[in-house]
């Protein structure tokens, strides 16, 4: 099952772009660029906090900025997105993209294997949940959505599931309401998250014992281990729909000016007003995230206007030339 934004796209060609040779690939970045513009898929251990784990990472790395995506409770383990440096920009966006969770529920009375998975099909769709009495928002009725339950085993009182959702969906609480539809409770026993937008278990998960090794050989001269490990802040927005710029729009971009159509050379199909994009250079590099004021059919067809409204600009002013303010002059 997928997640959404992990749909497949096509980019479609809306102009010729001419490449100047600006920029560089972010798979070639030094490990310096990479400590200050990278990510990191941490498998959280059983026992921290996520600031708690998070603060190791700076201390590993010597960094003074980290930040991660999607809190997990110090008893739950997985997926734990981590952001580094000016990466850090990227933490409130990845917080709305969808999780992916393995549950094991225990029942608190013995139940046919069938009435249980009749339950699970039930909860799938739109939510009502309140948050538990112990969490980091208000607790107010909010509605959220369950992608799939994929029922995988059945032992006794514990039943083992997998589960895509919304995000700020709360697995503990999930666990309760089905025990309280089942007639005969339950409680969230153990959880691990195994996908968290598009970092996910079985694709570069790494350790805080990892980490430390690869920092170490680092230090003696051998950048290989830490390369593997630290990818750059683009892999984060691979899931996204993303718009190619002309080099000619990126110095402007990098000042938080917003996407102009005629700046445009590729478009992801399926982008719908309104949704969050990432725009991108020819050479892959992430030059802003922004809201769509087109969907990929108008701004194909547009010959001006604005594309997008700027939310957040990721690319440091300078890296390509200011060819807007050469316009002005």
């Amino acid at each position: 099952m997928m997640l959404p934004g992990e749909q497949k796209r096509e980019l479609l060609v809306k102009a010729e772009c001419q490449h100047k040779g600006y920029g560089k690939d972010p798979y070639k970045r030094s490990i310096a660029e990479l400590l200050d513009e990278g990510v990191i898929n941490l498998d959280k251990p059983y026992g921290p906090t996520s600031h708690e784990v998070t603060a190791w990472v700076k201390n590993i790395l010597h960094i003074k900025r980290a930040g991660h995506s999607g809190t997990l409770d110090p008893h739950v383990t997985g997926v734990l997105p981590i952001m580094l440096g000016d990466a850090t920009r990227l933490v409130r966006v990845l917080l709305l993209s969808g999780k992916e969770y393995v549950c094991v529920m225990r029942l608190h009375a013995d139940l046919p294997e069938e009435k249980v998975r009749a339950i699970l099909e039930e909860f799938t769709g739109v939510i009502y949940q309140r948050p538990p009495l112990v969490s980091a928002v208000k607790r107010q009725l909010r509605k959220r959505t369950i992608y799939y339950i994929d029922f995988l085993e059945m032992r006794g009182r514990d039943v083992l599931f997998k589960v895509g959702c919304e995000a700020g969906t709360y697995i503990r609480k999930l666990c309760h309401d089905m025990g309280e539809a089942l007639g005969v409770g339950a409680h969230m026993y153990e959880l691990r998250r195994t996908k968290s937008g598009p970092f996910k278990e079985d694709e570069t998960l790494i350790t805080l014992h990892d980490l430390t090794d690869a920092y170490y050989y680092y230090t003696q001269g051998d950048e290989a281990p830490l390369r593997k490990i630290i990818l750059p802040m683009e892999y984060a927005l691979r899931n996204m729909p993303r718009i190619i710029v002309k080099d000619s729009a990126v110095g402007a971009l990098a000042e938080g000016a917003p996407l102009f159509v005629q700046g445009v050379c590729k478009v992801d199909t399926g982008i719908r007003q309104g949704d969050t994009v990432a725009v991108f250079t020819h050479m892959g590099e992430v030059v802003s995230i922004g809201t769509a004021r087109m969907s990929t059919e108008e701004l194909m067809a547009a010959k001006e206007g604005q594309a997008l409204d700027t939310l957040r600009v990721m690319m440091k002013p300078g890296v390509y030339p200011p060819e807007w303010k050469k316009k002005l002059k």
